[in-house]
């Protein structure tokens, strides 16, 4: 048996999807404008809708409610290195008072704060490959077991620096399951093979206390 989300911060699942659905689930890239590199807030295409709601992937993320769609479209001529972190900005129904979020911003008429490490735990991302990833085509890195703390970048750093990373290499049609907290990483792509990539965001509830609502993107 592999990694478990909860152990290590990140789990793998191949064959989750077929090629027919990898294929059609392209399209929704297209359909988006696909030629970007990433495209936010995307659970309003109804096929990203309807993928988020499958129940093989809400399985794989405990039963949650998808609460934010990304894809991301790696190419050679979109190409990028992302540095070792954390995610933690979470989309919120509206902007409180509350010393242990922010800063916050305002994008696309939608609020965003950094979270609290409370929030953070509530949130796990299935990243479901229309490609498949190669140790060449730009794969997520990450540091097993680096989910249970929220850090400083510093922290951050120094922790990637130390610790072996993981290259998570997925089939087409694989998942990769994994909590917003694990630090990790990505490095540009080195060949011709693109590296399609929805990124799909669950909690258990919308509202993750009294007064705070995630919004729905």
């Amino acid at each position: 048996m592999g990694p478990t989300v909860d152990a290590e911060g990140f789990a793998i699942r191949s064959g989750v999807l077929s090629e027919a659905e990898c294929g059609s689930l392209a399209q929704a890239f297209s359909a988006e404008g696909g030629g970007r590199a990433g495209i936010r807030r995307v659970m309003g295409n109804p096929q990203v809708n309807a993928m988020a709601h499958d129940p093989r992937l809400r399985s794989l993320a405990g039963g949650g409610v998808p609460f934010r769609a990304t894809l991301f479209n790696k190419t050679s001529r979109a190409n990028w290195l992302i540095p070792w972190h954390q995610d933690t900005a979470l989309p919120l129904s509206r902007k409180f008072d509350d010393s242990a979020w922010g800063p916050w911003s305002c994008k696309g008429g939608v609020w965003y704060s950094h979270a609290p490490e409370w929030a953070l735990r509530q949130v796990v991302a299935l990243r479901v490959h229309l490609d498949g990833s190669t140790l060449d085509n730009g794969p997520l890195r990450v540091i097993p077991g680096s989910h249970h703390k929220l850090l400083t970048d510093a922290e951050v750093e120094a922790a990637a620096q130390l610790a072996l990373a993981v290259d998570c290499v997925v089939p087409r049609g694989g998942v990769i399951a994994i909590r917003p907290l694990i630090i990790h990483a990505s490095s540009k792509i080195v060949n011709d093979l693109p590296r399609r990539v929805l990124h799909i965001e669950y909690v258990v509830s919308l509202t993750l206390r009294e007064g705070v609502e995630l919004r729905v993107v």
